[in-house]
């Protein structure tokens, strides 16, 4: 009494969805690879602090302009700098939603 699945459920058809699902992992690796080396800078301040990170959120260089740096206002560079560094977060980011599929992320 067989059950009818005729070639193990669709045989060309299982093999051709997994050659597509390869090919997209390897797409995906290639472009997180890409992201993952590609230089973001957020500026602030009027170009007073500028970072610079890579895209696997691994800080490059931070520049600060010796016209901001006040001793007795630390609290404006520090905030500066946290802003730059989100700023940059958030084109990272940015580029991974608009390159990557959203595959339950």
């Amino acid at each position: 009494m067989g059950y009818g699945f005729g070639g193990g459920f669709g045989g060309g058809n299982m093999q051709a969805l997994m050659r597509q699902a390869q090919k997209m992992q390897e797409d995906m690796k290639r472009i997180r690879q890409e992201i993952d080396e590609t230089e973001y800078t957020s500026s602030v301040g009027g170009g007073m602090v500028e970072v610079t990170c890579f895209g696997n959120r691994t800080v490059k260089a931070v520049r600060i302009k010796k016209e901001v740096v006040d001793p007795d206002d630390v609290e404006m560079l520090e905030d500066l700098v946290v802003s730059a560094f989100n700023d940059c977060m958030a084109k990272i980011t940015a580029d991974e939603t608009s390159k990557l599929p959203n595959i339950g992320m």
